[in-house]
């Protein structure tokens, strides 16, 4: 049976434009047709020479995602330790740090996703046909009122990822998304004006829009 790609019918530009980093997921159970859906469109994404090397590794068992999370965790506190941050817990972070707050909850609280999907690709050198693979697979989980995070690992756990997941050596690992129904809002987002990241021709000229 094919995807039913119509229930992806919310407006391309409302999908844009009130995407955004949901790190706050119930631990309700996605929908395996929910789940497909977003991988069919994830591959739908262009790649490079049509070779297709971008590949998924899908968690939904709860001991499997507990695992990972575990690992999870220990990634995201020696990327830290690799910034010279003097934090070891959640509340050593000072409140003016707000995004890492908001990333070691995450931390904290990614083996309680319901599903959480691995990016690779089959050999190295993939991440320009993954990426947009995976920017696809997210749009199309807002589409669905699913929420998503673009997150990566540290070095220090990846041979125990691989060990777990069964992943040959010569993939590589581009990107980890949990998914799930949202605590909270999607957006809107607040982001710089294009007139502020936007050159015109050459660097540092302003744009069109931006020139007035």
């Amino acid at each position: 049976m094919e995807a039913d790609i119509s229930r992806l019918s919310m407006p391309l530009g409302e999908a844009m434009f009130t995407q955004r980093a949901i790190r706050r997921l119930r631990r309700d159970p996605l929908p395996t047709e929910d789940i497909r859906l977003v991988l069919e469109a994830a591959v739908k994404a262009p790649n490079g020479g049509n070779a297709q090397p971008a590949r998924f590794v899908v968690l939904t068992d709860r001991e499997q995602i507990r695992a990972f999370g575990a690992l999870y965790r220990e990634a995201w506190w020696a990327k830290r330790r690799d910034e010279g941050r003097p934090w070891t817990t959640r509340d050593a972070i000072p409140p003016d740090a707000g995004s890492y707050r908001f990333a070691a909850r995450l931390a904290d609280e990614i083996g309680d996703a319901p599903c959480i999907v691995l990016a690779f690709s089959t050999g190295s050198g993939g991440a320009s046909s993954v990426i947009p693979a995976v920017q696809n697979l997210m749009l199309a989980a807002r589409a669905l009122g699913i929420g998503s995070v673009y997150t990566t690992l540290h070095p220090v756990v990846m041979a125990r990822l691989y060990t777990l997941l069964d992943v040959p050596a010569e993939a590589e690992f581009h990107a980890c998304i949990p998914l799930g129904y949202p605590r909270g809002n999607f957006g809107p987002t607040q982001r710089r004006p294009t007139a502020e990241t936007t050159y015109w021709g050459r660097w540092g000229n302003p744009p069109p829009w931006g020139s007035g």
